[in-house]
């Protein structure tokens, strides 16, 4: 094992909760504003999970006064306070990008376990 994969490990986060794609995600992101530090949540719709370890990120949609935000977070980031599974999404696709022309109720995800 080598000096990166050393750091590499030390850094990743052991308790993140298990997610799929279509959940909805609340994460917490500590956010610097001159000498202060605050935690300002983020929930949004994942519409994307990538890469492989530490480089590990997740993209989560939502919409805002009438308009998408999208942000890409990484998952091991020191800058992450905490992730919380909300809402459980049923879907059949990978990546749902096609959630990005939707609008209105055609942009929601059904919850998994209602039938």
């Amino acid at each position: 094992m080598n000096k990166v994969e050393k750091i590499h490990r030390e850094n990743m986060k052991t308790d993140l909760p298990e997610f799929q794609i279509g959940d909805d995600l609340v994460v917490d992101v500590k956010i610097v504003e001159g000498g202060k530090e605050r935690i300002q949540a983020f929930r949004g719709t994942v519409i994307a999970r990538n890469g492989i370890g530490i480089a590990q990120t997740v993209t989560l949609r939502r919409i805002s006064y009438g308009q998408g935000v999208e942000r890409v977070i990484p998952l091991h980031s020191p800058r992450v306070a905490g992730y919380k599974v909300v809402r459980e999404g049923r879907v059949r696709r990978a990546k749902l990008y096609y959630l990005r022309d939707q609008v209105g109720k055609a942009a929601r995800v059904k919850e998994r376990g209602l039938q």
